[in-house]
């Protein structure tokens, strides 16, 4: 019996959602960064940051009651975090222990497979806040308007890319709902002491006041190794959100050899279509991808951020730093979470 001709096949419905998804957050991140480097965004990653995980969280554009309430979650916890900052900042074993518990409080939610992209992003606020907050002094200040000018930037990037690239609802595959798994506490409480780690170095050694790739990297590696059922697999992790970090160097030695915002937006175009193209596969490698695009903007954008210090002289630094961070939260997990449960054996 002959198929019919209306009938798309559900593989060939897959493959033209992921290149609508990559295309949509390739628009994105190539548009958004460039102009909120016009704009003279002090943290220009951040919109670009936000709108890649709206789109990669979703086939479709979030309803505006989601969005509303994606963009308040991410606003009060940096609200949150500033009035903990500013009242235990100098306290530290306070500060440090209600760290924790927020930490814990957002892995527990991930380890139950809840919450998608609207965790990590509530952890990258609650790394970045205190980490500027306490260690650079002049954006202090700055905090609350970087985040609101983030999360406005992010959703409007997201609705200028379906509304540039539409999703037809007759083509789509209905998005299965994520299982909701028993919670781990133990894990949870693993990766708390690992990413509190990671954030307490930061914060107590001056040489690392601008390493704030560390911890985010730290709690990106966290939420992939969920896929790392092998040494082997742990290791392709750690290689692929490496090379991120390495095509961010590249990506940035090519924009100093024609250094304008059109260079930048062909550089990012070439870049966020390869990765996030891949990042918006359904498969179990999309996560390993979406990292890498994550350790990507953030190297990039500070390499073309307005704040203190030398890009080109650091961008090497920080690809160690990315390395380290890899191998320190690889090495941290297989030796903390739970031995029967745990994917990483090393």
């Amino acid at each position: 019996m002959s198929a019919r001709p209306d009938v798309v096949a559900p593989s060939s419905v897959a493959v033209s959602e992921q290149r609508r998804k990559g295309l949509r957050v390739a628009l994105a991140v190539s548009i958004g960064l460039p102009v909120a480097v016009f704009s003279g965004a002090i943290v220009p990653f951040l919109g670009p940051l936000f709108a890649a995980q709206f789109l990669l969280g979703s086939s479709g554009p979030m309803p505006l009651g989601k969005t509303v309430g994606m963009a308040a979650l991410i606003l009060v916890s940096g609200v949150f975090m500033m009035v903990l900052t500013n009242t235990f900042g100098d306290r530290h074993a306070t500060f440090l222990m209600l760290l924790a518990l927020i930490y814990f409080c957002c892995f527990v939610v991930q380890s139950r497979g809840k919450g998608g992209p609207a965790v990590f992003l509530v952890l990258v606020v609650a790394i970045m806040v205190p980490l500027l907050g306490i260690l650079n002094r002049d954006l202090a200040n700055s905090i609350l308007s970087i985040l609101v000018t983030g999360v406005l930037s992010g959703t409007l990037l997201m609705w200028l890319a379906y509304a540039v690239i539409p999703e037809p609802p007759a083509m789509g595959i209905d998005a299965q709902p994520p299982a909701t798994q028993v919670p781990s506490y133990l894990r949870a409480l693993a990766n708390t002491a690992i990413l509190l780690a990671a954030v307490t170095i930061c914060l107590t050694n001056d040489k690392l006041a601008s390493a704030i790739v560390i911890p985010i990297t730290v709690a990106s590696l966290l939420g992939q190794l969920d896929v790392a059922a092998s040494a082997r697999a742990a290791a392709g992790l750690v290689i692929v959100n490496l090379f991120g970090g390495v095509l961010a160097s590249v990506a940035y030695a090519l924009l100093t050899l024609r250094p304008s915002l059109f260079s930048m937006f062909l550089i990012l175009l070439v870049v966020s279509l390869l990765l996030g193209g891949r990042a918006a596969a359904r498969s179990k490698d999309a996560g390993m991808f979406a990292g890498a695009l994550t350790i990507f903007l953030i190297l990039f954008g500070l390499g073309v951020s307005p704040l203190p210090g030398s890009a080109a002289e650091s961008f090497s630094t920080r690809i160690v730093y990315v390395a380290l961070a890899l191998i320190y939260a690889l090495l941290a997990a297989s030796l903390l979470w739970p031995h029967a449960k745990a994917p990483v054996r090393l």
